[in-house]
């Protein structure tokens, strides 16, 4: 069976205004093959979730520099299952203390990278993720 492109929307939540990181790993996705749309600066949890339903995304990848995550993720986890769009892989990358990763697991991320992560891990995770929900749909 082929599929369109997996599709990926690359967030950044909460008042976080460091996007450097964010664009650089929205254009390795697109580089490799995906479809990304990217939010910009200053999205609320509301605003991310409308827009994975909308663009019909595979794989949300939120990147957060501010600390806010163990607030931000949870939220965003809740308003996907509110719209029933739990199928929707959640990646997190950024300052994630390892501390929080568990936490973070709880709450539903497949995925967390921080500060020395490749663009190479990062994209065949994605891609990975993407796949997964593709082929569950398969019926």
């Amino acid at each position: 069976m082929s599929y369109s492109k997996i599709r990926v929307l690359v967030a950044k939540p909460g008042l976080d205004g460091h996007d450097r990181g964010a664009k650089v790993v929205a254009r390795a996705l697109r580089d490799a093959g995906m479809e990304v749309v990217y939010t910009g600066l200053h999205q609320t949890p509301e605003m991310i979730v409308s827009a994975a339903i909308q663009e019909d995304v595979d794989v949300i990848a939120l990147s957060i520099m501010s600390g806010a995550h163990n607030h931000l993720v949870p939220e965003i986890a809740r308003l996907l299952s509110k719209q029933k769009a739990e199928d929707i892989a959640v990646v997190l990358g950024g300052i994630i203390p390892q501390g929080d990763f568990d936490d973070m697991f709880e709450a539903g991320v497949k995925a967390i990278f921080t500060p020395g992560a490749t663009l190479h891990e990062i994209t065949e995770s994605v891609q990975g993720l993407g796949e997964k929900k593709r082929d569950s749909e398969v019926v």
